[in-house]
């Protein structure tokens, strides 16, 4: 009822709006005459669009090679070469889409005139006075109103049709002291009034008048080449270059804009009669009222149509939330608040969400320690993930860290048995959790009946670090044994510094307390007592590294693929072991580089042409140099050119598709995504093989397409700015520009005339 009740409060504004609008006529003759200058401006602007192109293309003829020579011998019907070379210049202005009918050449010194019918004696030419009075006209750009059959005596056809002709003169030669020829081209005022046609109204009249105010172009063909006050307009009104007055023509009151060209002088009158616009004023307002009302009533339409639509989704939202429009009415309630209170329950189930996703962190962070004791992470993500986990603190402080491994012991004498200890399990490791500060442990995780977490310290020094350590093992012993009446062992790796040595730290917890056997029960065993102090060696294959080697491998990356094959050998190589026991590594390295080459459809023989076995020949090599030279060399290097001549001539396969769809759509909204749609690829994956290949981004490649398109048509076109701009799918011409600017330091207005102009 709001939206019904404005629009019905806003009808007598409309009504006095429309009553308003068709009483005053000041106004619409107001409006009728800014309309009426901006139309005479627009004639203006196409109008010396045309004088301009005609003016450039003459000063091409007069300055061409051809002319030159042509002004200083006499021409006759011998001269054919001479003669056709100037018909072909002539020719070439007429090819422009400017109205122009003919091109007149005079020479009066050597007494030869060309123009469209041939070549003549200019002494025994029938309008040969007239047009050598030309000669008197200005220097300069000049533009002259002529009878047409000046130029069409012999040709009947054009001079019936039109009486005069707008000439532009130019004297020649150019640079010459002494003028004695005349470059002539002519435009029938009859192609000019098609600029005219169409462009006024049933009760107003559009005019051109020359600098001597004498009248161009006119509706009424018989008025051309008079003087304007036979249109009952006095020259000394049109004394400012553009303005607006009110003049009786024949006992009617007309309203006349006019504007004076700054090119060549030229009028430009548009006469509207105020009568016709006071008598149109009546059926505006009647057309306003009609409009005023059709509106209103659409308006109240969309209205409603806008309410029903507006309910539809909150009715749609009920039915998906199982409320229906009875149940809320019993609740005497309404539908938001309703909708309301399902949200209210859904934001406590959120609640409850919250908190199984916090438990499923939980055992995902625990399979995530798993993983890492057992060095099946890599040591580049340990960092990573533990922040994730939110230890980023611990990792950023901790100088040095230790794992503590427990066990439960049963004695003959105990209370429990087997039975007992995943229950005895979770009881410590709860207590763990309590009796360590979370700031100096990372969190305890159960792994095959054992009980392992890491402790660690800001504190640097070794002797400290040893004694708090020893007190928290001896502290923790003491209290489970207190309350849970159960004797634990625990086992204590030796200090480390860095999160990827876990796996080895929890290995020397874990042969900590083999010592049992002969140590006894109950328990607190450092692992530097044990193997004279030293580390746990850790034999484990580096499977991390190779993975990463055979993904670089597999995306052609030469540098980073030597890199991690010489870090690999020096992995296997660190290890302190027999020279047979290193061919293990070795071999197992070949194999799986081989697999994966014939996973890949890569043959043998493409890498290892020669026969023979290449395990034997690995087996020859005694030194890591010629280990690490002979896998590059023999095996990675050749794989890497086989995945780099794949993966080239994909690229370029993909970005001539890219090119194909921009040279073909640039004149479409075509994004990446639309690309990436059609050839069916992701589309982050066609931006980086893109800029690989043509080292530009998808943007800036179409970009460029669009505005060598636009360069060339501003240098072989007369499409208008604005038309470049839509068709480059601009918002508007003034984005355009302003891009334009940017990328070529000029508009492209000043770009056009730059190249047609030098």
């Amino acid at each position: 009822m709001t939206i019904y009740g404005f629009l019905l409060s806003t009808l007598p504004v409309i009504f006095i709006g429309a009553f308003s609008y068709a009483t005053s006529s000041n106004e619409i003759q107001k409006n009728v005459n800014s309309g009426k200058m901006q139309l005479i401006m627009q004639i203006n602007s196409n109008v010396e669009q045309k004088l301009t192109t005609v003016n450039h293309t003459l000063n091409q003829v007069i300055n061409s090679t051809v002319l030159k020579k042509a002004m200083n011998q006499p021409l006759t019907v011998n001269e054919f070469v001479m003669y056709d070379d100037l018909r072909s210049e002539i020719r070439h202005m007429q090819s422009f889409d400017t109205k122009l009918e003919d091109v007149v050449l005079i020479n009066e010194r050597h007494n030869w005139m060309i123009k469209n019918s041939g070549l003549y004696s200019f002494e025994q030419y029938a309008y040969y006075e007239q047009l050598s009075g030309l000669m008197q006209v200005p220097e300069g750009t000049t533009w002259v109103l002529n009878p047409s059959k000046w130029f069409y005596s012999e040709e009947a056809a054009g001079s019936e049709a039109c009486a005069y002709s707008i000439s532009l003169v130019k004297k020649l030669p150019t640079n010459g002291l002494e003028k004695y020829g005349l470059a002539l081209a002519n435009i029938p005022t009859c192609s000019l009034q098609e600029l005219l046609d169409n462009k006024g109204d049933h009760f107003s009249n559009i005019m051109i008048l020359d600098d001597q105010n004498r009248i161009l172009l006119d509706q009424d063909q018989s008025l051309i080449g008079k003087p304007v006050a036979v249109s009952g307009i006095m020259p000394e009104q049109l004394d400012e270059s553009s303005g607006q007055f009110t003049t009786a023509v024949e006992q009617n009151n007309y309203s006349v804009t006019y504007f004076r060209s700054e090119l060549n002088g030229w009028t430009y009158l548009s006469t509207t009669s105020i009568s016709a616009m006071t008598k149109e004023s009546n059926k505006i307002g009647t057309y306003t009222l009609y409009v005023c009302l059709f509106m209103l009533l659409l308006s109240m339409l969309l209205a409603w149509i806008g309410s029903r639509r507006m309910y539809s989704p909150i009715q749609l939202l009920l039915n998906q939330i199982g409320e229906r429009p009875t149940d809320i009415r019993k609740r005497k309630t309404n539908e938001f608040q309703a909708i309301g209170e399902r949200v209210a329950h859904l934001f406590q189930s959120k609640t409850e969400l919250e908190k199984e996703v916090h438990q499923h962190l939980q055992q995902v962070r625990t399979f995530f320690f798993m993983k890492a004791f057992q060095g099946t992470v890599k040591p580049s993500e340990i960092s990573e993930r533990l922040e994730q986990f939110g230890y980023s603190q611990q990792f950023k402080a901790w100088r040095t860290m230790a794992a503590i491994t427990l066990q439960i012991d049963f004695p003959d004498h105990s209370r429990y048995s087997k039975n007992d200890l995943e229950l005895l399990l979770f009881a410590v490791h709860n207590m763990l959790e309590e009796l360590i500060p979370s700031d100096q442990r990372l969190a305890p995780i159960i792994m095959d009946q054992t009980i392992v977490t890491i402790i660690g310290s800001a504190e640097p020094d070794a002797e400290a670090f040893h004694n708090a350590k020893y007190a928290i093992t001896e502290h923790l012993q003491q209290q489970i044994t207190s309350y849970l009446n159960v004797q634990v062992s625990i086992g204590m790796s030796l200090p480390f510094s860095s999160f990827s040595s876990l796996p080895i730290a929890y290995r020397e917890g874990l042969e900590a307390l083999k010592h049992r056997i002969k140590l006894g029960e109950g328990i607190i065993i450092q692992y530097e007592n044990v193997n004279e102090g030293k580390h746990y060696l850790n034999l484990n294959y580096p499977a991390h590294l190779e993975n990463e080697l055979m993904d670089a491998i597999k995306l052609a990356d030469k540098d980073r693929s030597k890199e991690l094959l010489r870090v690999f050998l020096q992995a296997v190589f660190a290890i302190e072991l027999s020279p047979q026991e290193y061919q293990i590594p070795l071999a197992r390295l070949l194999n799986n580089l081989l697999i994966i080459m014939q996973e890949s459809g890569v043959s043998l023989t493409q890498i290892h042409p020669m026969k023979g076995s290449l395990l034997e020949e690995l087996l020859e090599l005694h030194t890591t140099a010629e280990i690490e030279d002979w896998f590059w060399t023999r095996v990675v290097y050749p794989m890497i050119k086989i995945f780099k001549d794949r993966q080239e001539a994909q690229y370029h396969n993909i970005s001539e598709k890219i090119i194909d769809l921009v040279q073909h759509q640039y004149d479409t909204d075509l994004t990446l995504e639309e690309c990436a749609s059609r050839l069916h690829y992701n589309a982050n994956y066609l931006s980086s093989v893109f800029r690989k290949e043509t080292g530009y981004s998808f943007s800036e490649y179409l970009t460029i397409y669009r505005f060598q398109m636009a360069k060339r048509w501003l240098e072989d076109s007369e499409m208008p700015i604005k038309d470049i701009a839509a068709k480059l799918c601009y918002n508007n011409s003034q984005n355009f520009i302003r891009s334009f600017r940017k990328q070529e330091g000029m508009t492209p207005g000043q770009y056009r005339y730059k190249k047609r102009n030098g």
